[in-house]
C-alpha cells in the first residue's frame, strides 16, 4: 500500500470525521445520525478516492486502517477498561475490518488483516 495514499486519506477523513463528532458532542447529533453521517463520509472518501484512479479495494483497505489509525485513542481506552493488552483490542479491531473488506471485495481475510495490520503499525505510532 502507497505510503502517498496514506497520506491523502488520513488528513482528509480526520477533518471531516472531527466535524462530525463536534455536532455529535454538541448534542446536534443523536447516536444513529452519527452512524449514518459517518457511513456517508466513508462511502464520500471512498468515491473520491476511485475518481482518482485508486481500486475498490486500496481505498476500502487504505480507508479501514485510516479509520483504526484515527481511533486508537479509544481503542486504548477499551484495553484499559476490559483490562486486556491494547495488542489483542487492536488485532480484533483490525480481524474485524478485514473481515469486511473480504466479504465486499475479491481479497481474502488474511491478505486484508495483513496489509490493514501494516497501515496500522506504521501510522499509529
Amino acid at each position: 500500500m502507497s505510503k502517498q495514499l496514506m497520506d491523502l486519506v488520513l488528513p482528509r477523513l480526520a477533518k471531516k470525521l472531527y466535524n462530525e463528532l463536534e455536532r455529535y458532542r454538541a448534542g446536534r447529533l443523536d447516536e444513529s445520525e452519527f452512524a449514518l453521517c459517518f457511513e456517508n463520509l466513508l462511502q464520500g472518501q471512498h468515491s473520491w478516492l476511485m475518481k482518482r484512479g485508486v481500486s475498490d479495494v486500496r481505498a476500502a483497505l487504505a480507508l479501514h486502517g485510516a479509520v483504526l489509525v484515527l481511533s486508537m485513542p479509544g481503542l486504548k481506552a477499551e484495553a484499559a477498561e476490559t483490562g486486556q493488552p491494547v495488542e489483542v483490542v487492536e488485532f480484533r479491531a483490525i480481524r474485524d475490518a478485514a473481515a469486511d473488506v473480504a466479504s465486499n471485495y475479491s481479497i481474502s481475510e488474511s491478505q486484508a488483516a495483513n496489509q490493514i495490520s501494516r497501515l496500522v503499525a506504521r501510522y499509529s505510532s
